[in-house]
């Protein structure tokens, strides 16, 4: 490709709106322009990149059998209320003006429609169907470029079983996949539990990229390799302490204290001694949670245990569910619901809000004055806690997802009646499983981790082309006329080269174009070098450079890339 002819435009300035180097560098090096806020449009140079990780991805899926569709992101709005999924989506499902279509934010519902009635027997069963498609999520901050879009590109994939092994073969197989297809690609990831949200289901694993620029939480340990997305990590930590002897609850003057820090400054007392109240509304019923000291709340793991979406009670709803305000709050007297994470269990002579501004009661006992109580792990995990596998320390840090797969059981199949006959003639629901892939984060991953001062530093499987032939000073006829036939030689050998043959452009525009750009190598071919008969090589991740005899360039560029 001649890039005097080809459509790359670089940019020397950092644009105002990126803060992470992918989004930084792809906008730089001319692969993406921002068209609005959370939608990108991909250039060719960007556009070649994103259909060499596309096919990658196609070959891996149909090495395990995988059937490719092609389906509409237009979908009708009732397929998914069958499921529930209007509600559970919210805001973040956009709507077409008439109201009765919807843009698709995934598509298990649309791939359960046709596998309804058309798989009817354990014979047909068990199958593998997937697309490459666009989806839609109103995000309401879509920020870090491509990492987290209104509008992007997806690898879906749906496995249909007949049996609950079935389903484990499937999702083993998916998993061995995605593997491939990240080695493949040449990025370093690792693999958490994580929880399934709106997509539902059992076993959830997510594929994560260290980054911070990503939008997940991890709680790793680096010894025995345990990992989770915060949203289902648990870790060691020592229990509050039950003395002998209980006293008796009362109520104490503690005016403008609100925070936990505040009253255990005010009362002299550790924060372990103390359970802090949330409210929280879930089905329109309010609930009271209770966690230790300035332990934080897992929403995530709250929903799980309550079996739905949860928010917290407005200032105005806190006054009038319990008479008090933020800061004050307590079980004591609560009328409704009371959870509490496990480290409060049967913990006594604790501290909490007396429903009443600028009082609280100690002396509390939770099994004695809370018998409605139930306890659940309710808390985040830090970093600093111990590893529930091998008791080392565990690391929290900031990670991008890139994949996402779960073993979805029957909730989509019976929704939407999607049944199989059995061996025994028996009527069965379907049994699936949903495994995805962000194909952009793939790009902007890759790049998060293969990039220096001066740009990006292309791997073979995924550079836009493979070499980048300089050529200085066009205007030269020895110039011209041997980067022409190096050129031709080496399109000729199966190289694929992007050939900087601009007439006007500098040396120093040149070269710092091929940085930012970084393709693998580097072909430089000027005046002063043909002289001595050489080009020079340039191998752009090591800055590694050589003289070349230029009848001997294509021998060296075969070592290079062996």
């Amino acid at each position: 490709m001649r890039q005097s002819k080809n459509f790359i435009p670089t940019l020397k300035e950092v644009p105002a709106d990126a803060v992470i180097p992918s989004h930084i560098l792809m906008v730089r090096a001319g692969m993406v322009r921002m068209l609005s806020a959370g939608i990108y449009s991909f250039l060719p140079l960007g556009y070649k990149v994103l259909k060499k990780i596309i096919e990658i991805i196609r070959e891996e899926m149909d090495a395990i059998g995988g059937q490719e569709f092609h389906l509409p992101a237009l979908n009708p709005k009732e397929i998914w209320e069958q499921t529930g999924r209007v509600e559970a989506f919210g805001d973040t499902m956009f709507h077409v003006k008439n109201r009765d279509y919807v843009l698709a934010p995934t598509h298990e519902e649309i791939m359960t429609y046709h596998a309804k009635g058309a798989l009817k027997s354990y014979k047909d069963l068990p199958q593998i169907w997937y697309q490459i498609q666009t989806k839609f999520r109103n995000e309401p901050r879509p920020r870090s470029g491509v990492i987290r879009g209104r509008q992007f590109l997806m690898k879906d994939a749906y496995s249909f079983d007949s049996s609950w092994e079935g389903l484990d073969k499937s999702y083993e197989m998916l998993d061995k996949a995605y593997r491939k297809i990240f080695d493949r690609v040449g990025i370093k990831y690792f693999v958490v539990g994580a929880s399934s949200g709106a997509m539902g289901g059992s076993k959830s694993e997510e594929f994560m990229v260290r980054s911070d620029a990503g939008e997940d939480t991890v709680a790793y340990c680096e010894h025995c390799g345990y990992a989770a997305n915060v949203e289902v990590a648990q870790s060691v930590i020592e229990p509050v302490k039950r003395h002998t002897e209980s006293r008796e609850i009362y109520e104490i003057s503690t005016p403008n204290v609100k925070s936990i820090d505040e009253l255990c400054e005010f009362l002299k007392i550790d924060e372990r001694e103390t359970a802090k109240s949330r409210i929280y509304i879930y089905n329109d019923e309010p609930v009271l949670v209770l966690m230790s000291g300035n332990d934080e709340v897992n929403e995530t793991k709250l929903e799980n245990v309550l079996g739905g979406a949860v928010r917290p009670a407005h200032p105005d709803e806190l006054k009038e569910i319990t008479g008090a305000d933020a800061g004050s709050i307590g079980p004591i007297g609560f009328k409704g619901r009371i959870i509490a994470d496990l480290r409060l269990k049967d913990g006594n002579n604790l501290y909490s809000g007396a429903n009443k501004n600028d009082y609280h009661i100690g002396g509390i006992d939770l099994k004695r004055d809370v018998p409605q109580i139930e306890y659940f792990d309710l808390r985040t995990v830090q970093s600093g806690e111990k590893c529930t596998r091998c008791g080392k320390e565990l690391e929290v840090f900031k990670a991008i997802e890139l994949g996402h797969i779960f073993k979805l059981g029957t909730r989509y199949s019976e929704a939407l009646g999607a049944e199989f006959l059995d061996e025994n003639g028996q009527s069965q629901p379907i049994i699936m499983g949903s495994y995805g892939i962000g194909v952009e984060r793939v790009l902007a991953c890759f790049i998060e981790q293969n990039h220096d001062e001066k740009g990006i530093l292309w791997k073979k499987p995924l550079a836009p082309f493979d070499v980048h032939l300089l050529g200085l000073n066009m205007k030269k006829e020895v110039v011209s006329e041997t980067s022409e036939k190096i050129y031709k030689e080496l399109t000729g050998a199966g190289y694929d080269v992007l050939f900087d043959d601009r007439v006007d452009a500098q040396a120093g525009f040149k070269f710092n174009d091929a940085d930012l750009i970084g393709l693998p190598v580097q072909v430089i071919v000027g005046e002063r070098g043909l002289k001595e008969g050489t080009v020079e090589v340039k191998v752009r991740k090591t800055g590694d450079r050589a003289k070349v005899k230029t009848e001997d360039l294509l021998a060296y560029l075969k070592e290079i890339f062996k």
